[in-house]
């Protein structure tokens, strides 16, 4: 053995910072935060801990709290008053998203980014106009070209109301060129958008549709969210995006898809977002409730590791807790 090899010299407490390799920042994480017309007061979400609906009356509050941590980001998710097959209360002027930004935008500075979807918004919950009799047929699906002529709507209302960025996560074909065109057209050439370019049909959002009263009445999203087996497809599609004039690239989960993020992080400079989305976060919280684990050790780490696989930015319910960790940290 060559003892003159020995890695540990820079594990000591002195130095060990000093050669960290990763770090996270507050200003790495963006905070979901629901917004619901149909209440007037704050719902918790059962299966995800420590989060609620929030009455539109209560919007800047919740921001607010948001940014006492350090985490300068929102992502808008709204559970509107009515919902219908077409979803039209997600490009209502008046819609719970629409009024949820103007709130923000005139009394606090956070910077805030829409989702653009419409299964909270359909009585059917997918993502789109559904073909016909598609609940009698399951292999029936979206609409993909009907689809974006509603998340040209909805891009111009959201950035209307004053939006900072928009993201659509429908994974609809050509929905980036749409947006990208109908925001250049009405003068908002300089709202970016995110896409979620690389969304993987996954067990790991059930938490997400309780909180956002989002599931698909019937069937599911197997024939526009992208297949867990594929790879070399999420270069494909992220590719797509950027060429249709994507700002920022994301993969949606983001633990079991780290290689992903590695994939798209080597096959482009744009910047990229992760979401650590509900079912992670759930589970983490239903092991630290067993005792099993070190909730806040296990947040950390989870974080880290989507930052080291080559996340720029990180969509993430633990925001605030891993925000105000990172800042006690910094304190001492």
């Amino acid at each position: 053995m060559d003892i003159t090899k020995r890695p540990r010299r820079l594990r000591s407490d002195g130095v060990r910072p000093l050669v960290s390799e990763t770090s996270l920042s507050p200003s790495d994480l963006i905070a979901p935060v629901f917004i619901d017309a149909t209440t007037d007061e704050r719902v918790p979400i059962e299966s995800m801990p420590g989060h609620e609906r929030v009455p539109l009356s209560e919007t800047a509050e919740r921001v607010h709290e948001v940014r006492e941590t350090g985490v300068e980001a929102v992502m808008l998710f709204g559970i509107p008053e009515g919902k219908d097959e077409q979803g039209t209360r997600a490009w209502a002027e008046d819609g719970v998203v629409q009024r949820a930004v103007r709130e923000i935008k005139a009394e606090t500075d956070a910077y805030v980014l829409t989702d653009l979807c419409f299964c909270e918004y359909t009585t059917h919950g997918h993502c789109g106009i559904i073909e016909d009799e598609a609940a009698e047929n399951p292999k029936q699906t979206v609409e993909n070209d009907a689809t974006l002529e509603l998340i040209e709507r909805t891009a111009i209302s959201q950035a209307e109301a004053g939006a900072d960025m928009i993201a659509p996560s429908g994974m609809m074909d050509g929905m980036v060129g749409v947006i990208r065109d109908a925001l250049d057209r009405e003068g908002f050439t300089e709202v970016p958008i995110m896409s979620y370019a690389v969304k993987y049909e996954s067990a790991f959002y059930g938490p997400f549709r309780d909180a956002a009263d989002g599931a698909p009445a019937f069937g599911d999203r197997r024939h526009y969210q992208m297949d867990s087996a594929n790879r070399r497809e999420a270069i494909r599609e992220a590719r797509l995006d950027a060429e249709q004039g994507a700002d920022v690239l994301m993969v949606k989960p983001a633990l079991p898809y780290l290689d992903i993020v590695r994939d798209v992080r080597e096959n482009t400079d744009l910047p990229i977002a992760a979401y650590n989305v509900s079912g992670e976060y759930a589970m983490l919280h239903a092991a630290a409730e067993k005792g099993w684990l070190d909730l806040e050790k296990a947040a950390m780490e989870s974080l880290l590791s989507i930052k080291r696989a080559g996340a720029d930015l990180i969509l993430t319910y633990f925001a605030e807790n891993v925000a105000e960790a990172l800042s006690a940290d910094h304190r001492t």
